[in-house]
């Protein structure tokens, strides 16, 4: 009995490797972050919050995923290396407890026009075994239901060595693809508008092409004017229709034009090759404006935009073609995959069910597996990302989210919740960048960055437990809380916009008045058809100014100064006071530092090593030539200029030697989508989503319209920035403005003068108005979805 007792009393010492339990972070100091400690739980659920630019990105994604992707790349070989990208450590002085990181984030699917929903979840490829094996008739091998596979076929001698003779054989052989010969398996096919891309008044020399980047005194000039197909300086309108083939759909051709060899090419060709293979979103927007201009797009009449050979849309399953089963919505697909019956393809249709039934799981049952991955929207793209980790087996790993109830309604933010407590249950590490009340409120550990955004933020300002968070005095714990009140006083509608019928993709013949004047919130589950009815029904054109969801593109050279427009008037501003030349005042033109090129960073390449940025000894960062920063405006170089913050700089601009109304009006419009604390010259590459998306507001409100059209525009607002939101609505509005919100917020539901509830259910359960009228009916009804959620927010 005494030794059971000594046993109890010296319980056996807990093993070493139960000891690393945390992740510390120790000094990171990436962008905007000052020294920051940290201590993190491993398989813990935590939520970081703070204001859009306070540094959570750069904690989480910048530093901690950061560092343990670039430590798994070690691990392989140089050789491997030298075909991964290679990442800097970032600035941090300790890390320690790190696992392996799967990075959830919101950036958008796609870049290529072949890519589908299906094929980025590998869906499409085990429907293409599916139907490779039980297809009627039979067609051949998987890549015969590919729409990225052509047929092809050829045959010839062929000559090797057998018993030191060299033998001789006729050998042939095919391919048998799955992809239409006639668009080439992009669904669709292009009709050029030839005014738009020459004046045939005009010769070749007389610069008849208006192509962007086609120009007669580039390269491309050189080869036009000694190809010798056609006569440069005769007006194209003359050209003979030999002449006229060559420039524009000639095959590629060798040729040599000043002693080098070049490959001459048709017009049409290399812009469908260079430009239209691209994903539009991708696209400069000049480039994006002239395929717009020039190139219509129409389902490929051969295969009805499916794709599809004729001979791989003639193998079917129970009457069902693999062209058939992509366009199926993926709730209605799961239910025809559960109903087959096939002994010998059981454990592929198990997994293919799987892989279907997290769609549905996970609120994207109502898109289908041929929708192209570059239209998902980018809470769309995350939760797709999200669906090969859902049955994963592994373990002990550390996924990180990027807001991922981005673009939910109320009704799916449960939802995403219990998938990420399924994710932490499984023995994870959870990390979540979020605003959203009720993923917070889930979370087992809370970190709160700021205080404030930029320069002010970068802090960790508070640990601990959601009860802890509401009464520590941050930011964050004083509007956690926070309810927007219904609206009492309505505004009176000056007019109606009447849509008439709309059925673009699952609208069901929706008549809709939406009232002028006023704001409109438009609400519904996510694929209820909210953007197809606003987007693809209101008309485009003069007043109409739409934000949509698209992101800003920007290289690190890019900064709020050059993408609103604001440094054209400030290097005039500067060109005039002094007497020069405005290019001088350009960081990519005359003015750069020779050294760095006006990147104010010299950058060297170490191969498969991450590398390596040091500040320009020349201008020492400052990117232009000593000279040039001898001129003042006043008082301040540009380099000086550049590195105010919006708010410093609109005082600045506005009275005194400096005042210049062009740029102040810019500064005024930045300052009232809340990003007074961004410095001019911060490279975009560097801004949150958040700011991200503020910034495009702020450029898109100096065009002249009298209807808005936002599209979520609270997507990555901190709760106290929602409320400096619904005050610039109300501006715009009181301002003579129509503006029309697609929104799934609730606080601004409640502010809205007028709801337009579309439902009730996502896909082809949803395209009808539901509702119509104001938040206070909606609420008091609660005849919708929307409708309950409302009530419960404002707590009836």
């Amino acid at each position: 009995m005494s030794m059971a007792t000594s046993t109890d009393a010296n319980p056996p010492a807990p093993h070493a490797a139960d000891s690393h339990d945390l992740i510390r972070v120790h000094g990171a100091r990436v962008n905007n972050l000052k020294d920051v400690d940290v201590t993190l739980p491993k398989r813990r659920l935590t939520v970081f919050t703070g204001v859009s630019g306070s540094g959570k990105s750069s904690l989480v994604f910048g530093t901690i995923a950061a560092e343990s992707q670039r430590m798994i790349n070690e691990t392989y070989s140089a050789f491997v290396q030298g075909f991964m990208p290679t990442l800097a450590r970032p600035d941090v002085d300790v890390l320690e407890g790190l696992t392996t990181a799967i990075i959830v984030d919101q950036q958008r699917m796609g870049g290529d026009a072949r890519s589908t929903v299906g094929t980025a979840t590998d869906a499409n490829a085990m429907l293409r075994i599916l139907f490779s094996r039980l297809g009627e008739p039979h067609i051949g091998s998987p890549q015969a239901f590919s729409f990225n596979v052509a047929s092809i076929s050829g045959s010839g001698a062929v000559a090797f060595e057998r018993s030191g003779k060299t033998v001789r054989e006729h050998r042939s052989f095919s391919v048998t693809g799955g992809m239409c010969p006639h668009c080439e398996g992009t669904g669709t096919t292009n009709d050029f508008d030839l005014t738009a891309l020459y004046d045939d008044t005009l010769s070749l020399n007389q610069g008849a092409l208006t192509v962007p980047g086609h120009s007669m005194d580039g390269w491309y000039g050189r080869i036009f004017r000694g190809c010798g197909f056609f006569d440069p300086d005769k007006p194209i309108r003359d050209y003979t229709p030999a002449e006229l083939h060559d420039l524009l759909h000639k095959e590629p051709t060798k040729i040599k034009i000043e002693g080098v060899n070049v490959t001459y090419e048709g017009l049409i060709p290399k812009i469908q090759k260079s430009v239209l293979s691209k994903d539009r979103a991708s696209m400069q927007p000049h480039i994006r404006a002239f395929v717009d201009r020039a190139v219509t797009s129409t389902p490929c009449p051969d295969c009805g935009g499916t794709r599809l050979s004729d001979t791989a849309r003639s193998s079917k399953i129970k009457g069902i073609s693999i062209a058939d089963a992509c366009a199926m919505q993926i709730s209605d697909l799961a239910a025809w995959v559960r109903a087959l019956d096939a002994p010998s393809v059981a454990p592929l249709l198990k997994a293919l069910g799987d892989t279907l039934d997290s769609f549905v799981e996970i609120g994207l049952g109502y898109l289908s597996l041929d929708r192209p991955s570059g239209t998902l929207s980018g809470g769309e793209a995350q939760r797709t990302k999200m669906i090969r980790h859902l049955g994963s087996s592994l373990t002990d790993v550390t996924y990180v989210f990027d807001e991922p109830t981005m673009g939910l309604h109320p009704h799916d933010v449960q939802r995403m919740n219990d998938l990420l407590l399924r994710l932490r249950d499984k023995g994870n590490t959870v990390l979540v960048v979020e605003h959203e009340p009720e993923t917070i409120a889930i979370a087992d550990h809370i970190v709160d960055l700021g205080p404030a955004a930029g320069t002010a933020g970068g802090t960790i300002c508070f640990q601990g437990t959601l009860d802890e968070l509401r009464t520590s005095g941050t930011l964050t714990g004083r509007h956690y809380d926070d309810r927007t009140p219904l609206k009492t006083d309505l505004r009176t509608p000056t007019g109606t916009l009447q849509i008439r019928g709309a059925n673009a993709h699952n609208l069901q013949d929706v008549d809709v008045d939406i009232p002028l004047g006023v704001l409109v919130a438009v609400t519904g589950v996510a694929g209820s058809g909210k953007s197809s009815l606003i987007h693809s029904s209101i008309p485009k054109g003069a007043g109409v100014v739409s934000v949509d969801q698209s992101p800003i593109r920007g290289s690190r050279r890019s900064n709020p100064a050059t993408y609103t427009g604001l440094l054209d008037p400030i290097r005039k501003a500067f060109a005039k006071a002094n007497g020069v030349k405005p290019g001088l005042f350009s960081a990519n033109s005359e003015g750069a530092c020779p050294n760095c090129n006006g990147a104010g960073v010299i950058y060297t390449d170490l191969a498969m090593m991450a590398g390596v940025a040091t500040t320009c000894e020349e201008c020492e960062g400052r990117r232009f030539q000593a000279h040039v920063l001898d001129y003042t405006l006043g008082g301040k170089n540009i380099s000086e200029v550049l590195t105010m913050p919006v708010d410093q700089a609109e005082q600045f601009f506005a009275t005194g030697d400096a005042r210049t109304p062009a740029a102040h009006r810019v500064l005024r419009r930045l300052a009232d989508v809340g990003l007074g604390y961004l410095t001019l010259g911060q490279p975009l590459t560097t801004l949150s989503g958040g700011e991200r998306q503020r910034l495009k507001l702020a450029t898109h409100m100096a065009e002249d319209g009298g209807v808005y059209v936002l599209d979520e525009p609270t997507a990555g607002l901190h709760l106290a920035d929602v409320e400096h939101l619904l005050g610039l609505l109300d501006r715009l509005v009181d301002a003579g403005k129509s503006v029309i919100v697609i929104e799934h917020h609730q606080a601004v539901m409640a502010h809205a003068d007028w709801i337009i509830d579309l439902g009730p259910g996502a896909g082809h359960d949803g395209g009808r108005v539901v509702f119509e009228g104001t938040p206070a009916d909606l609420a008091a009804t609660r005849s919708t979805l929307t409708g309950q959620h409302l009530a419960a927010y404002i707590g009836t």
